[in-house]
């Protein structure tokens, strides 16, 4: 499940998991961000400073890309708005130049974005519990994505870090 990671990720997240989130964000040059979890975050990163939260410059001075075409604005710090088809808009910035970009969350823009064969590498962080319920990254009839995998860690907390590639 990805949806309300705040209801059950909290007793497996340590300094092992966190540290793996910095290493996934070092070195990407924007953040691609779906509607709900621009968001969330809009509401909670603004208000954190690096002494309150390691990760508040981070995600606060980083460049986004929100795809939505409900909202009217982004008005977080360094927040472009892309309205209309993302998956289009996108594939121009994946074959142009440009830094890479790091989607977190926003399990249907990143459906999208893997049936369209515009995700370099896929990370997923599995949790050691059985939600049951909620939204899932592979929902609605997704169809095969055979997936390489490229790196796998274990943590102390039961999480299992995965990276994959298409193909």
């Amino acid at each position: 499940m990805v949806e309300s990671p705040e209801k059950w990720q909290t007793p497996y997240f340590n300094h092992e998991v966190g540290a793996e989130l910095a290493r996934r964000r070092a070195g990407v040059g924007a953040m691609l961000l779906g509607r709900n979890t621009y968001e969330r975050f809009a509401a909670f990163w603004p208000h954190q400073t690096q002494a309150d939260n390691p990760m508040a410059d981070a995600m606060n001075k980083t460049p986004k890309l929100v795809a939505s075409t409900t909202l009217e604005k982004a008005e977080w710090e360094n927040s472009t708005l892309i309205q209309g088809d993302a998956v289009a808009e996108l594939a121009k910035l994946k074959h142009g130049e440009g830094p890479d970009i790091l989607s977190t969350g926003s399990p249907t823009l990143v459906r999208s974005l893997l049936r369209a064969g515009l995700v370099d590498e896929l990370g997923l962080l599995v949790n050691p519990i059985v939600v049951g319920s909620g939204r899932r990254l592979f929902d609605g009839g997704f169809g095969e994505l055979p997936l390489r995998l490229l790196d796998c860690r274990t943590f102390g907390t039961g999480v299992v870090a995965l990276t994959y590639t298409a193909g």
